[in-house]
């Protein structure tokens, strides 16, 4: 079974208690009116669990073998029930398997239509079959909550309880149906929950996408403050140097600017990457980076430790963190010397600069919140020696 098949099963099983009419097993959508692909178990065996349930319109049949009306009413009886068990059928599959219903969706206008038709039927079989056409209120009433609105539901459940009592209190030999005023009632109140739940699920879902989708925004929009941050800074840095070294030594001043070049060509492939959702750049690959740019600020860079030490997914947090870290430096610190250890879930940068001061700026903000969503814990604090620390440790 696909995982789709498995998730509308057990939305099914939970929406439909033993006894519901086979409208309960609609499957739901999550609230997008999707159509299901061709392959789909629902669309190609739907109509199963809806002919399943029409064994309790045995009643009516019965009632219409047995039936002493005018031939006419007989024969429209027989025409009535068949075409009930094509609509009610067709309806299902066709109106509510594919559109989701009409809990999380607009109804199509067919559904009503359907709906309309289904209650002709059910009327056109009582004079041939008197009381046992009440055996086709439960299906109405399912179809109504399932496949039309709330309002729909509401309505049809007072109208099928209403006519069901009439029915039983009101007319000779009604109490015979007394089991099936007792089943409209159930069923009313069967319906109103499972559909209301059905309702808080697709809501809860919607909600939670939107949540993803905002968290996927924020995601990206701090991957590119990292990614674009850090590179400016450099080459802000290297822009700098060149221009002092336009006279004294042209030729690196040229390289310095051909690494300006390669480097904005990277953070423009970068932001693509990021956009798209599949740069990973390792922790060696950002190590080298981040020691290059130190270096050439005149900072001295140590590293103790081995990047093994710490697990891929620890690798990709550490990596962002490193690169923000080292943005930071270049930017504020006025650092003479960097210490990057790496340990077996930590990573610790630790710089002689000023230090930090003021509240946390964008930088640190989105290291936290990078760390926080990995399950690691980020500490930024003054350094034993002045400067900065910054650790993360899983």
């Amino acid at each position: 079974m696909t995982d789709d098949a498995a998730s509308d099963a057990g939305e099914a099983a939970i929406a439909s208690p033993v006894g519901a009419p086979p409208a309960a097993w609609a499957p739901r959508g999550s609230g997008s009116g999707h159509r299901r692909g061709a392959g789909s178990a629902w669309q190609r065996y739907g109509w199963v669990m809806a002919a399943i349930w029409m064994v309790f319109l045995g009643y009516p049949l019965v009632a219409l073998l047995r039936s002493d009306a005018a031939i006419g009413w007989i024969i429209a009886g027989w025409v009535g029930l068949a075409a009930f068990v094509v609509i009610y059928v067709a309806g299902f599959i066709n109106g509510m398997s594919y559109s989701g219903g009409g809990l999380t969706t607009a109804p199509k206008p067919i559904q009503w239509v359907a709906f309309a038709l289904m209650i002709v039927c059910a009327v056109v079989t009582i004079p041939a079959v008197g009381g046992s056409a009440l055996s086709f209120v439960p299906f109405i009433m399912s179809f109504a909550s399932y496949g039309l609105t709330r309002t729909a539901h509401w309505l049809t459940l007072a109208g099928a309880i209403i006519v069901t009592a009439a029915v039983v209190f009101l007319t000779p030999g009604g109490l015979t149906y007394l089991s099936i005023l007792a089943i409209v009632a159930l069923l009313g109140v069967v319906n109103t929950v499972s559909t209301w739940l059905i309702i808080r699920s697709a809501e809860a879902e919607r909600l939670g996408l939107e949540l993803a989708t905002s968290e996927g925004r924020e995601a990206v929009a701090r991957d590119v403050h990292d990614l674009v941050g850090h590179t400016l800074t450099v080459v802000r840095m290297k822009a700098q140097l060149a221009r002092r070294l336009m006279d004294s030594d042209p030729e690196r001043a040229k390289a310095e600017l051909a690494d300006i070049e390669a480097l904005t060509a990277d953070a423009i492939a970068g932001v693509r990457e990021t956009v798209a959702g599949v740069r990973s750049a390792s922790l060696a690959e950002q190590l080298g980076s981040c020691r290059a740019a130190l270096q050439a600020a005149g900072i001295v860079v140590s590293v103790e430790g081995e990047v093994q030490a710490l697990s891929p997914a620890q690798s990709l947090t550490a990596s962002w963190i490193l690169r923000e870290a080292t943005t930071n430096v270049l930017r504020h610190a006025a650092a003479r010397t960097v210490t990057v250890r790496i340990a077996p879930g930590s990573l610790v940068v630790i710089d002689d600069g000023v230090g930090t001061a003021g509240a946390e700026g964008n930088g640190v903000r989105g290291m936290r919140e990078r760390a926080t969503t990995a399950g690691a814990t980020l500490t930024v604090a003054a350094g034993t020696e002045g400067g900065t620390r910054v650790e993360v440790t899983w």
